[in-house]
């Protein structure tokens, strides 16, 4: 019902910037928040940040907290993700995913999310 498709990753230096966007298509109307998790090469998905659709009110993970800034357009059905100060721990597959549920304001969790996108690569180099 709903389709996210990301895109702006690649590879950067350590210090430098990357702005992800995930562009939803279909019935986003139904969003209640979309989310950035990221998983690194044999690591565990991990949350990077959510924002509530209608508000515009955002929650991050410590270690983006400071870094990283989540952003939506509206008009655009558009979340951004704008990375900065990268370091090469930030090297993962970057997914946006949307939470059609609702049950929480902040949704962390990455089972809380209904629909995800195909990812994007992020590589930062040391």
């Amino acid at each position: 019902q709903v389709q996210l498709v990301e895109s702006g990753g690649g590879l950067v230096q350590a210090g430098g910037s990357l702005r992800l966007s995930c562009v939803a298509s279909g019935r986003t109307s139904s969003t209640y928040a979309t989310g950035w998790f990221r998983q690194a090469p044999g690591k565990e998905r991990e949350f990077v940040a959510t924002i509530r659709w209608t508000s515009g009110n955002t929650r991050y993970a410590d270690s983006v907290k400071g870094r990283f800034i989540i952003s939506r357009d509206s008009a655009k059905n558009t979340v951004y993700l704008q990375l900065s100060s990268l370091k090469p721990e930030d090297t993962a597959v970057y997914y946006c995913a949307a939470d059609n549920v609702g049950r929480y304001l902040y949704p962390t969790l990455g089972n809380l999310y209904t629909y995800w996108g195909q990812g994007t690569q992020v590589t930062v180099s040391s």
